[in-house]
């Protein structure tokens, strides 16, 4: 079975709103997957924000558990860990390397097999040889440094942005995004369940 960690910074918005939604629409599609969520940045015992509350009942959705913190034991539970934002992505990874290989932003575990991440994966490559080569004191070549702004330039965003503290309807786009997403995951799964 698929084991599911869902990641944002205090496991009140964004992670519970997505966790309850993948189970709602995993259970729809007859997909046996455990799901779970956590923050990296957060303690355990909040209860979702009110807003993420709402979002989910007019969605006839069933709420999720109060937050959890992120913890070594979770993402050795996952075997696929989705983050909100890359700068999430990049927290766990630095806390826990070894979970590297599972770990994607939302959006971008989304457009795994498209065109998009052969540009992404270009991006990240001359992205990491320019850090190393300004710390030897050396400059990425012209050609690196323009080919690496054009890619910057046409790369989706990869974050869905952080409605806390906002109105109503912000949360409301945010769960829209998250659902978008997670659609385009499980169309995912059922192609390669064939």
């Amino acid at each position: 079975m698929k084991r599911i960690l869902l990641v944002c910074t205090g496991n009140t918005c964004r992670s519970p709103m997505a966790e309850a939604m993948l189970r709602k629409m995993a259970d729809r599609a007859g997909k046996k997957l455990e799901v779970r969520s956590a923050g990296v940045s957060t303690i355990g015992g909040l209860p979702t924000s009110p807003h993420a509350t709402e979002t989910l009942k007019r969605r006839g959705i069933p709420l999720p558990g109060p937050s959890s913190t992120l913890s070594e034991s979770e993402t050795e539970w996952a075997n696929l860990i989705l983050t909100m934002t890359s700068g999430h992505k990049r927290a766990i990874v630095q806390r826990h390397p070894e979970a590297m290989n599972k770990t994607f932003t939302l959006k971008e575990y989304a457009l795994l097999g498209e065109a998009v991440m052969d540009d992404l994966a270009e991006a990240e490559r001359l992205y990491s040889e320019w850090q190393v080569r300004q710390a030897l004191g050396q400059q990425l070549s012209e050609k690196d440094r323009s080919r690496l702004m054009e890619l910057q330039s046409k790369l989706p965003d990869f974050d869905i942005a952080d409605p806390f503290g906002g109105p109503l309807y912000v949360y409301e786009q945010c769960a829209d995004e998250i659902e978008e997403a997670l659609r385009a995951i499980l169309g995912k799964m059922d192609a390669n369940d064939d």
